[in-house]
């Protein structure tokens, strides 16, 4: 009996030590060290919240750049339903759904001569990330098309893609990549 007291005690107080002072002290320790990504990197627009730099939002509208589709395509974007589809390359039904997101694409650029980045008809892994590729935010079609539906110049809509690049993650993880909620963001107070 005395080492079930023992185990148990023991027990408490390791659920005591993990589970909710070591948790504090990281949420303390992160909140001081990057406030911002600590608190979700929320994004105003004038009274209220629009969005955040870290999660994606879903952008359908011709205005907008489009980031990489969800897996959930073509439902609308459910965070709580976010993944990979973890189907094969072979998977005549992933063919079907990347056929079906490029006929959108295509149909959204009409008299498109360029061939659709992967980027722009294949889902991202975990579904959530905010970002394209340079490549895909300076796309041909997406660029002309944003263009042409605001009544901006090209010219402008790329600078607005290059302010919008961000750098390698502490300069030597990953690729140059565009924050689309913040670009799009951005496009919207130019009107």
């Amino acid at each position: 009996m005395r080492e079930i007291r023992r185990a148990l005690l023991m027990f408490l107080m390791l659920i005591l030590i993990i589970g909710v002072l070591y948790a504090r002290i990281v949420t303390g320790i992160s909140g001081v060290a990057f406030p911002s990504e600590a608190g979700s990197s929320l994004i105003q627009g004038g009274n209220e919240i629009v969005g955040s730099v870290q999660i994606d939002q879903s952008f359908s509208d011709p205005e907008y750049f489009w980031r990489q589709p969800s897996a959930t395509w073509p439902q609308p974007d459910d965070a709580a339903a976010s993944n990979g589809s973890n189907q094969d390359p072979t998977d005549p039904a992933l063919g079907d759904v990347v056929k079906g997101r490029v006929e959108a694409l295509l149909d959204a650029n009409p008299g498109n001569s360029f061939q659709p980045l992967v980027d722009l008809v294949s889902a991202s892994g975990g579904d959530l990330d905010p970002h394209v590729t340079r490549a895909a935010a300076g796309y041909q079609v997406q660029v002309a098309r944003v263009a042409r539906a605001r009544g901006l110049p090209v010219d402008e809509v790329r600078e607005l893609v290059a302010t919008y690049t961000e750098g390698r993650q502490w300069w030597l993880l990953g690729e140059p990549r565009v924050n689309v909620p913040l670009l799009n963001l951005a496009l919207d107070k130019r009107r």
